[in-house]
């Protein structure tokens, strides 16, 4: 994920004005907020965090069929 310093809150300001960082992340999909001048938390859209969820699902489905394909012979003899 590419950071676009438009997108950086500071907690103080997020806590005090969240309509602002909810219009930011309407405009430009997400906010960092900062503590202590440090990333600390990303506000996304729910929409973009159920399709991260889901591609995060698939890859693991892909590294799972890879792993027993490529050792098949081993579970299958686990499994007698």
């Amino acid at each position: 994920m590419q950071i676009n310093t438009k997108n950086l809150v500071s907690i103080s300001e997020a806590n005090q004005n969240f309509s602002k960082v909810a219009r930011l992340v309407d405009e430009n999909g997400a906010a960092i907020i900062l503590k202590n001048n440090t990333p600390r938390y990303v506000l996304i859209e729910f929409s973009q965090f159920q399709k991260e969820e889901i591609i995060g699902d698939e890859e693991v489905e892909t590294i799972a069929k890879r792993i027993l394909s490529r050792h098949q012979t081993a579970f299958e003899e686990l499994a007698k």
